[in-house]
This record gives C-alpha cells, structure tokens and sequence, in this order.
C-alpha cells in the first residue's frame, strides 16, 4: 500500500496550525485566486484511515488519504474565517508569494491537487469528517 496523504486539519501542527494566528488576528485571506483546489482530511480521519488499510484485505497500490470533499482555497479561507469568527477580507497575490517563498509558493501554495479518496470509499471506510467546516469545529474545538 501507497499511502498519499492530503492537507492534514490539526491544531498541533502542519498547514493548519500555520494559518490561526494571523486568521485569529483578522488578518487572513486568499492565496493567489483562490480557485486552487486544497484536498484535506481530519487528523482523526487519517488515523482511523491508516489503522483500516492495514485490518482491511485486498487494500494495495495507491491510496488516497483525504476526505471526499475537496475545496478550493477560497472556500477554505472563507470556512476557516468563518469558524473562527474573523474576517477574511485580505489576500496574498501570487506574486508576493513567489517573492517570498521563490518556486516552493508553486509547489505548497498555488498548485491544485482535486484527489478523491476513491479506494477508502470502495473498501468501506466511514469517514467522520466529510464536511470541512465540521472538520474544522471538530480540530479546533
């Protein structure tokens, strides 16, 4: 089994972690158009996903580790605002980003990345986080 891991939601860590102290201080928003595609899964989720690829028979090849749901940087920028009660009015241009990350803004910001967890779904795997603002309420709760 090849397990390929989207945006991990914790709190503790990662992408996620990154983003709730300037969200947290209203000064969150956008990243370049915002109509790159962001395929995230709960830490829960992932946890639980790893522990059935490796109970469950006939899982092998590629498996993608995220929820059914992706979204595109502007609805998560505006579902995490909106969680956190703040405003998400401000934007990152793309540029400012190349400026400031150089070619990894590419790679980890401006990119799309549509995955379907289709091989999760076809060996039964209940997901608990399908929807990204319960996700979201469930990590930072």
């Amino acid at each position: 089994m090849n397990l390929r891991i989207g945006v991990v939601l914790s709190k503790q860590g990662g992408a996620l972690s990154k983003m709730l102290l300037p969200f947290r201080l209203g000064l969150g928003g956008m990243v370049g158009n915002g109509k790159q595609v962001y395929s995230w899964i709960s830490l829960e989720d992932i946890v639980r996903a790893v522990v059935h690829c490796m109970n469950a028979d006939g899982i092998c090849g590629p498996v993608n580790g995220v929820a059914p749901n992706a979204v595109t940087n502007r609805e998560f920028t505006k579902t995490l605002g909106r969680v956190l009660r703040r405003p998400t009015v401000l934007s990152m241009p793309a540029f400012a980003m190349r400026l400031a990350l150089g070619e990894m803004a590419d790679a980890l910001l401006l990119c799309s990345a549509h995955v379907v967890p289709g091989v999760l779904e076809a060996s039964g795997f209940q997901f608990q986080h399908e929807d990204l603002e319960a996700a979201l309420k469930a990590v930072l709760a």
